[in-house]
């Protein structure tokens, strides 16, 4: 009997916690985390394969920092997804309480593009930069071509982007 009680507490106390405010929160810090992961092992992938070039030529640093930089972005995509969530479903103003679990969850799945898009975007998008540093290694002159490689994989983060943001004005819209 006391154990039935007992879940029956632990249900409410679920409940109370978990409701559309919470549920859109998850989906906002759900997407700035991943794509911070993603970005961060990106920059250090592509660093460590620098590091390695420049220990031999020295002169390549500002190409080849270019390069390390362009899987971070999806960090920053990720943040700006936070950023709406915290903004539209009303973090900022106070009224994000009053969120359905309907909402909440379409906030999440809102989130969703960016998180996945943009962790494995920003593993792939090392990878090429990576590649690149090879590239420019070989032939200076040649970096643009290596920044236009790794770029192309940013063009699904961009897109990934998109999709969250506008799918999150559009839930804001339908309340």
């Amino acid at each position: 009997m006391i154990t039935g009680i007992t879940q029956v507490v632990g249900a409410i106390e679920a409940s109370q916690f978990i409701n559309g405010t919470m549920i859109a929160l998850l989906g906002g810090i759900f997407a700035a985390i991943l794509t911070g992961i993603g970005s961060a092992k990106g920059v250090k992938l592509v660093g460590s394969v620098a590091v390695g070039t420049l220990s031999e030529k020295p002169e390549l640093f500002g190409k080849l920092v270019i390069l390390q930089a362009l899987p971070g972005t999806q960090g920053i995509y990720g943040l700006l997804v936070w950023f709406f969530i915290m903004n539209f479903a009303g973090f900022f103003d106070g009224t994000a309480g009053s969120l359905t679990i309907m909402q909440g969850f379409l906030y999440f799945l809102a989130c969703l593009p960016m998180a996945i898009v943009g962790y494995i975007s920003a593993k792939d998008q090392a990878r090429v930069a990576a590649d690149g540093v090879g590239l420019v290694a070989k032939h200076p002159g040649e970096q643009s071509k290596a920044i236009i490689l790794s770029a192309m994989v940013e063009t699904y983060a961009i897109f990934a982007l998109l999709v969250s943001v506008l799918s999150i004005i559009m839930i804001s819209s339908l309340a």
